[in-house]
């Protein structure tokens, strides 16, 4: 596998991170023998609570791509994780291509639990009180939360302010 760029972000991206990587990704190709190349992107962030390291991987195939990221407390746990995904995606990709092609389904390996569908298992009801952007950000400060919905002041919209990789704030609002 042919992987063009390996980039950090908020991090020096060492020779061996990068090999580690390559090394990992390119146990990707005995799931898709089409995998055209991949880029990475390494970044780190404290602000971000228990796993401020990130990895982001997008798998370039034929007629499309596969992207996956994961967060672990080191990059080289990370890379582990977004290659398991990956391998994931991987295999059901090939499964519908197989499928589209009108061969005989691979059989499913007894081993793998079969993924569900996620669905909502909880509600959280939240009285929306009138607040300024930067009071929102404030209360979502205090409940280690990475975002959080609240009624904008000025305008009487529902809005969201949210925590950027950046560590700035966004927030989003209806047009």
């Amino acid at each position: 596998m042919n992987i063009y760029q390996v980039i950090g972000r908020n991090i020096d991206v060492t020779d061996a991170m990068r090999t580690y990587a390559e090394d990992k990704l390119e146990k990707l190709n005995r799931f898709n023998d089409q995998i055209v190349d991949a880029k990475v992107v390494m970044s780190y962030n404290e602000r971000v609570g228990g796993q401020p390291a990130k990895v982001e991987v997008q798998v370039n195939v034929p007629n499309g791509m596969v992207r996956a990221e994961e967060r672990g407390p080191d990059h080289y746990g990370a890379v582990d994780l977004v290659v398991d995904k990956l391998e994931r995606q991987l295999k059901k990709l090939k499964g519908r291509q197989v499928a589209k092609r009108g061969e005989e389904k691979p059989e499913p390996v007894v081993e793998e639990a079969e993924e569900e569908a996620p669905r909502i298992v909880r509600t959280k009801r939240h009285v929306m009180r009138p607040m300024a952007p930067e009071d929102a950000a404030m209360e979502m400060d205090a409940l280690g939360h990475d975002f959080y919905v609240f009624r904008n002041v000025d305008t009487d919209q529902v809005a969201v302010i949210y925590l950027r990789e950046d560590g700035h704030y966004g927030v989003i609002e209806p047009a």
